[in-house]
């Protein structure tokens, strides 16, 4: 159990899980943020747009039933605004790192110089002058 314990520490203790828990609560307010834009800002114009129907309010009665079908509407625009903005980050975030890349890979095709070759060349130069 001891040994369980100690590989779950190391595990949960690496970069890429402690990543990963950060990406998940930036995610979840990015969620809220995402939500409150389509509910309080765009569904309210898109009803407007639509002859002043709120569309989260949508829905059929089918026997006994109630189907909410304008909350599945809202749900839809909400994933698409977010898998959007997603989108737009990663590739943001994946030209930067081409720059960096770039960069990295110019600085890194100037040829080092051999000091021992540089030392051969010198004594080169000066046997060369007497």
């Amino acid at each position: 159990m001891k040994g369980f314990m100690k590989e779950f520490k190391e595990f949960a203790m690496k970069g890429n899980v402690l990543d990963m828990a950060v990406g998940v609560v930036i995610g979840a307010a990015f969620g809220a943020i995402v939500t409150a834009l389509v509910e309080k800002v765009i569904m309210p114009l898109v009803g407007i747009i639509a002859g002043g129907v709120d569309i989260s309010g949508l829905a059929v009665k089918v026997g006994s039933a109630n189907l909410e079908y304008g909350a599945f509407l809202q749900a839809i625009i909400n994933f698409l605004i977010i898998a959007f903005s997603v989108f737009v980050f990663v590739k943001i975030i994946n030209t930067a790192a081409g720059k960096f890349k770039k960069e990295e890979e110019a600085v890194e095709e100037v040829p080092a110089v051999d000091p021992q070759l540089e030392l051969l060349t010198e004594i080169r130069d000066l046997l060369a002058k007497k």
